[in-house]
């Protein structure tokens, strides 16, 4: 790959084509579905009510057939003494995944640097790693490294910290080529506007030329979306509206915000909402 001026480095996962644009937003972004795979009462709401089984091999069947670009298995497990039962989950699906795959961590840095570097061991195929922070990079980089897999790296709403942490994977032997950046964007605290802000930012100093930004992004915008109590809830005004269509919008919303901000992949967690998506900027 090219690190020349006004452009976002171009990733060729698996005959998808992720970044590469010369502008933004792009006009065709990718989807990842989201779907836990360990504890499947951990889900949303959103995602029960669209599947109606708890059978994964059903729920994987059905994301095959969706529109997404990307299957997202996340290991949403909560103890650390889980991860072997995680590793034999994935060496029995991988199988029935016909679809590019990008496997997730739980988001506890305590497991997740045991977990994903166990996971990459299991895996026949190029992934997409979600994902490496400030203190998991070094557990997680270098099992990356030995299977060229692109990993999610993860930083605080914050241009410097996402710069310093693209630089400290490269010292590990990361591409620069195989990574996606997550900025982090919250529902709450500094919201939707402060990280929008943010990818904003990064976005163009990528388009400037800055080797260490002009990596493509990756939202999950859309899952941060899903927690809120306004997208959870029954226990509201009937004014509301249907808890389901409520929490639909949500999704679209968070999801067409981060398009128009330069989102390269786009995590969301109801297959028809990818194709809404697809439907309105494709």
């Amino acid at each position: 790959m090219s690190d020349s001026l006004n452009h976002i480095r171009e990733i060729n996962f698996n005959g998808i084509k992720i970044g590469g644009e010369n502008s933004f937003p792009i006009l065709n972004p990718v989807y990842v579905l989201n779907i836990p795979v360990c504890n499947l009462n951990d889900n949303f709401e959103i995602s029960k009510s669209y599947y109606g089984t708890e059978d994964l091999s059903k729920i994987l069947e059905i994301a095959n057939k969706s529109d997404c670009d990307i299957i997202g298995l996340r290991f949403n497990i909560s103890e650390v003494e889980e991860i072997s039962y995680a590793a034999d989950m994935i060496k029995s699906i991988l199988p029935s995944i016909s679809k590019p795959l990008m496997v997730s961590g739980s988001g506890s840095d305590e497991t997740d640097r045991i977990l994903l570097p166990e996971i990459i061991e299991c895996i026949d195929r190029r992934i997409i790693v979600n994902g490496a922070n400030e203190n998991t990079y070094k557990d997680i980089i270098p099992s990356a490294v030995r299977g060229n897999h692109i990993v999610v790296l993860k930083s605080p709403i914050d241009i410097n910290l996402a710069k310093e942490l693209n630089i400290l994977s490269t010292e590990l032997g990361q591409s620069l080529d195989n990574i996606l950046i997550d900025t982090d964007i919250g529902g709450l605290g500094y919201g939707l506007e402060y990280g929008y802000s943010i990818m904003e930012k990064i976005k163009l100093e990528g388009l400037k030329g800055d080797k260490y930004l002009n990596m493509p992004i990756i939202s999950f915008a859309c899952s941060e979306s899903l927690k809120t109590k306004e997208a959870k809830t029954e226990l509201s005004d009937k004014n509301w509206g249907d808890l389901d269509i409520r929490a639909k919008y949500f999704e679209l919303t968070s999801a067409s915000a981060v398009w128009a901000c330069g989102a390269n992949v786009i995590v969301m967690n109801y297959p028809p909402d990818i194709t809404v998506m697809k439907g309105l900027v494709q």
